[in-house]
């Protein structure tokens, strides 16, 4: 099966800006800004189908056409590398084998909404990978690729990169603006949205690296060639990150649509140790869990929606009948809890009472109404907040005692675990 982004992977000479060029680098950059319109750049990623691959799964064309028209005020694009979903590593991988790919999408991207000035916001915890994308800047910013009038088309584009502080809560975009303005990293309420009202009250696009960094084949090849290598309503390829209880762990970039099942048997090889697969995380620790009777459903945005999961950032999280289900949820509800940013009533409040009923059932002083508490303490933050982490600590919480029940009743009626040593 081809590959796009992954096709280097793990090849240091990719990093470097000659290997690049010698593969048809910048090409279709220089297509873009030389032989296309911004309007036409927007219609092609349009046909493509590209969706908003860090999460939400937005229409990336249209997205980019919500910029105004007419507005005199500087705009800007905004690349989300803050990638700290637990069980998601696809991006680091983007920006650690083939920084220029997403240094070139940049370039289209910006000139698209027109832009003179980007950012990448990556993790805080991504400092070795952070400098490889610096080194590939300025590489870039030597060969004339970016500054002023690149391709001697009267262009100019400036990038900056930018490192969090290692908070989750700055993957969510207008908590990402926020922290990117030097303030403190809270979700803004909405509207205005950003392409109206965002990073200094200005016009701003912003969108995860996998994204950007699939704008160049795009171009390069047209719309309708990636859509057609997707699902229907969802274009292209997508890198999956896999992880748990397999024998393969890694990154995996399948066409939207490839089945869970095949992820797992086919690409990861399998469970580990003989076992017997036990439960599956779709999109990253924040996403509904699926037992192993779900596991036939096409990794895309519409089919997991369709059996009340999602795709989240395709961070495949597996675990086998040695995992204790109670524990896991345990230490996910912990994770939400050290993170949320404290300014909704709910999250705050909400996450904390979630993690002190889990951690009793864990050690064996459950009692009777712990899982209705539960269940409804989510319900009640699920909907109520500024922001989707409140939803994202609420949902697994639902899913994993609605469909484990057994497990979470013998923990507190029986004072066992029923995970197979």
């Amino acid at each position: 099966m081809e590959k796009i982004l992954s096709k280097h992977f793990f090849n240091p000479e990719a990093r470097r800006l000659s290997f690049y060029l010698q593969n048809d680098g910048y090409e279709a950059a220089r297509k873009a800004l030389t032989c296309m319109s911004p309007q036409e750049i927007i219609e092609e990623v349009m046909k493509s189908n590209l969706r908003g691959l860090g999460g939400a799964g937005f229409p990336t064309g249209r997205k980019w056409s919500f910029i105004p028209k007419d507005s005199p005020e500087p705009r800007y694009l905004v690349v989300n590398c803050d990638e700290s979903e637990p069980g998601t590593f696809k991006d680091r991988h983007i920006i650690e084998w083939t920084p220029h790919t997403l240094l070139e999408g940049v370039m289209i991207a910006s000139f698209a909404i027109g832009a003179h000035q980007c950012f990448v916001y990556a993790r805080g915890e991504y400092v070795r990978y952070a400098n490889i994308l610096q080194t590939a800047l300025e590489e870039a910013y030597r060969a004339g690729f970016f500054g002023k009038n690149i391709f001697g088309t009267g262009f100019d584009l400036d990038v900056m990169i930018h490192l969090g502080a290692g908070a989750y809560i700055c993957g969510e975009e207008s908590a990402l603006l926020e922290s990117l303005e030097g303030k403190k990293g809270w979700p803004r309420l909405k509207p205005p949205f950003p392409a109206v009202s965002g990073l200094f009250g200005r016009p701003t696009i912003i969108n995860n690296t996998e994204t950007i960094s699939y704008v160049p084949v795009i171009i390069r090849n047209g719309g309708e060639w990636f859509s057609r290598l997707g699902s229907l309503k969802s274009g292209g390829m997508r890198l999956y990150s896999v992880s748990g209880h397999i024998r393969k762990p890694g990154v995996y970039e399948l066409p939207l649509g490839t089945s869970l099942r095949e992820i797992i048997y086919t690409y990861a090889e399998g469970m580990r140790n003989g076992r017997k697969l036990k439960a599956v995380i779709p999109g990253g620790s924040s996403t509904p869990v699926l037992t192993a009777q779900e596991i036939d459903v096409k990794m895309d945005f519409e089919s997991l929606a369709a059996i009340g999961s999602m795709l989240g950032s395709a961070g495949v999280i597996v675990m086998d009948e040695s995992a204790c289900l109670v524990k896991a949820l345990a230490v996910l509800g912990k994770f939400y809890q050290h993170e949320s940013c404290g300014q909704c009533t709910p999250c705050r409040e909400g996450t904390g009472w979630m993690t002190r009923i889990l951690h009793r059932i864990l050690t064996g002083r459950g009692v009777k109404g712990d899982l209705e508490n539960l269940v409804r303490v989510a319900n009640n933050i699920q909907g109520n907040t500024i922001c989707a982490l409140g939803d994202g600590a609420a949902m697994p919480m639902i899913s994993f005692v609605t469909k484990f029940r057994e497990e979470f009743e013998s923990h507190i009626f029986h004072k066992r675990c029923t995970a197979v040593r």
